[in-house]
C-alpha cells in the first residue's frame, strides 16, 4: 500500500462530527481544501472503496465510508469482491 498524505488527512479530518456534515452537505467544496491526485479524487467522488484501499490505512477508510454513510455490509462486500478468486483448476 502506498499511503496518500492528503487522502489520509481528509479521512482523518471526517471523523470530527462537524466536518461529517459540511462534508456530506458540500463534498466538492470541502475536497478543495485537500491536494487529491486527479485518479484519488475521482475515487472519493465515486466512492470506490478498491481504488481508495490501495492509499489508506484500513481503520480510516473503513471510518470514512461509515462517516458517508455507506452501510457496513455494503463496505464489506466491496472489500470481498477485492479479493482474488480462488483457482478451482487446482
Amino acid at each position: 500500500m502506498a499511503s496518500d498524505y492528503w487522502l489520509s488527512k481528509l479521512f482523518w479530518d471526517l471523523q470530527q462530527p462537524p466536518a461529517q456534515v459540511e462534508y456530506r452537505a458540500d463534498r466538492l467544496k470541502v475536497l478543495e481544501r485537500y491536494q487529491l491526485k486527479p485518479e484519488i479524487r475521482a475515487a472519493v467522488l465515486a466512492d470506490d472503496v478498491a481504488a481508495l484501499a490501495k492509499f489508506s490505512n484500513p481503520y480510516l477508510l473503513r471510518f470514512y465510508f461509515f462517516a458517508v454513510g455507506m452501510k457496513d455490509d455494503e463496505f464489506i462486500g466491496k472489500l470481498r469482491a477485492m479479493a482474488p478468486q480462488e483457482n478451482s483448476h487446482g
